[in-house]
């Protein structure tokens, strides 16, 4: 089990994921300097608010070239949590910047017309997930686990094949990605009680 660098961008409670990750017994370092960097084994990169806000500190403190050489070329693990999943796709309806690229996947806002009845934006509260493939983030983790959520923009994955999880909310969308040594999850695994804590100590181990 190895120490995860958790990216601490400013812009959501960093607090929540280095509480849950010493709840389960799991060293982690907050970090915002590329300095910090230098050692690192796993990343968990989290991020509420907006994928250009978002986009802008990590090219102001200089960490998103370093992610990327980290997580290309070095291959270390990442795990993303909700906009930090968006901020590894090429483009957001909610910004104009280029983010990580690590998928072929774009993010979208929630869409719906009439046809849908009265559905609230944001996605907010308890859903399941269905299982699309079996990865080692979520090898104890039964269809029907219900995770925590709290968005209005979701991932479209153009390759199937980068599809880990899927969620209905007014229709299905891609709630886990995954591919190779990246992982990125919509939900809020450190707020979903014993099902985020199995996802984050998968993690841990990978």
């Amino acid at each position: 089990m190895k120490t995860i660098h958790i990216i601490n961008l400013g812009t959501c409670n960093i607090g929540s994921v280095s509480n849950m990750l010493n709840y389960i017994g799991v060293e982690s370092i907050v970090v915002n300097k590329k300095e910090e960097l230098k050692n690192v084994k796993k990343i968990i990169l989290p991020g509420v608010g907006s994928f250009d806000t978002n986009l802008k500190r990590l090219h102001e403190l200089e960490l998103f070239d370093i992610i990327k050489d980290l997580v290309e070329e070095k291959k270390i693990p990442i795990l993303g949590i909700c906009l930090g999943m968006h901020l590894f796709c090429k483009k957001s309806e909610e910004g104009s910047g280029d983010g990580f690229g690590f998928f072929d996947a774009n993010v979208i806002k929630f869409n719906f017309d009439k046809s849908f009845g009265k559905i609230l934006i944001p996605h907010m509260g308890w859903n399941d997930v269905l299982i699309m493939k079996k990865t080692k983030l979520i090898k104890e983790i039964e269809t029907n686990k219900r995770f925590y959520f709290v968005h209005s923009y979701h991932v479209k994955c153009f390759d199937e094949t980068d599809i880990m999880l899927i969620t209905n909310y007014g229709y299905d969308f891609h709630s886990g990605i995954s591919k190779n040594n990246i992982y990125g999850v919509q939900f809020h695994p450190e707020k979903s009680h014993k099902f985020g804590m199995e996802v984050l100590k998968n993690f841990s181990i990978l």
